[in-house]
């Protein structure tokens, strides 16, 4: 696992993907935060709206990053050799994984820089910035990262072509925040069965849970969620080659 782990992330800086991750992930978050903060129309410390941005750019950004796990293997006929290799299947799946994961948090710490002006120039008359929202939100973004990367990687493991991975992967998540807004219309605001659908979207929805944090508060039910969610995917994509390997 950690030779796959090695292996991954070595790509992604002798290739483009990884520059172009961070380096347009890094500029577009530097901006949105200038913008809904000190460039607002009412300037303030307030990181709720920029945190919600960051969520959506992931959504985009992310698949980036596993475009290519498994789909260049099946381009070019190497996962034949995962296969054969004295290495668990899992632990293949795991490795990337983790690479990818890596990448997330790299990003995650190199945008704590665009914080320090944040900190240092207080709109006049505005609260200071809200640490416990921002560790919040930071947490949350790293366990919805971590269900974006498995899902990413799932789907990677289906196509041959990554760039079909990428739309896939993208399409699935907007489509997945696209049911969590229905649970917010008016026809499932009421008592009885729509109250069912509604209570059921929020319990299983990936966004929802995302609410929990972004207050400041640790919500051990939601971060048991998005484990369980990353392990089941990940599951499901070692179970896939697996079944693969049988035909």
């Amino acid at each position: 696992m950690i030779a796959v782990f090695k292996k991954e992330m070595k790509s992604y800086f002798t290739t483009v993907t990884g520059y172009v991750f961070l380096g347009v992930a890094l500029l577009i978050s530097g901006f949105v935060l200038s913008i809904t903060t000190f460039m607002s129309a009412d300037p303030s410390s307030d990181t709720s709206n920029y945190f919600s941005i960051v969520l959506i750019m992931s959504m985009v950004f992310l698949p980036i990053l596993t475009m290519r796990s498994f789909s260049d293997e099946r381009r070019t006929k190497t996962d034949q050799l995962l296969f054969t290799s004295p290495v668990s299947i899992f632990s293949l799946v795991f490795g990337k994984f983790l690479s990818a994961l890596c990448m997330f948090l790299i990003y995650l710490a190199l945008s704590l820089f665009n914080f320090i002006p944040l900190f240092a120039f207080v709109a006049e008359g505005a609260a200071g910035p809200n640490v416990a929202m921002i560790i919040g939100n930071f947490i949350a973004l790293v366990l919805v990262g971590m269900c974006f990367i498995a899902i990413g990687i799932f789907i990677s493991s289906l196509t041959e072509n990554m760039f079909a991975s990428a739309v896939i992967t993208v399409a699935t998540l907007f489509g997945l925040l696209l049911i969590n807004g229905i649970s917010g219309l008016s026809f499932l605001q009421g008592d009885g069965f729509a109250e069912v659908i509604r209570v059921v979207i929020d319990w299983i929805s990936i966004f929802a849970r995302f609410d929990a944090f972004v207050f400041g508060y640790f919500d051990i039910p939601s971060l048991i969620y998005y484990i369980s969610v990353t392990f089941i995917l990940l599951l499901l994509t070692e179970r896939h080659f697996q079944a693969r390997r049988l035909i």
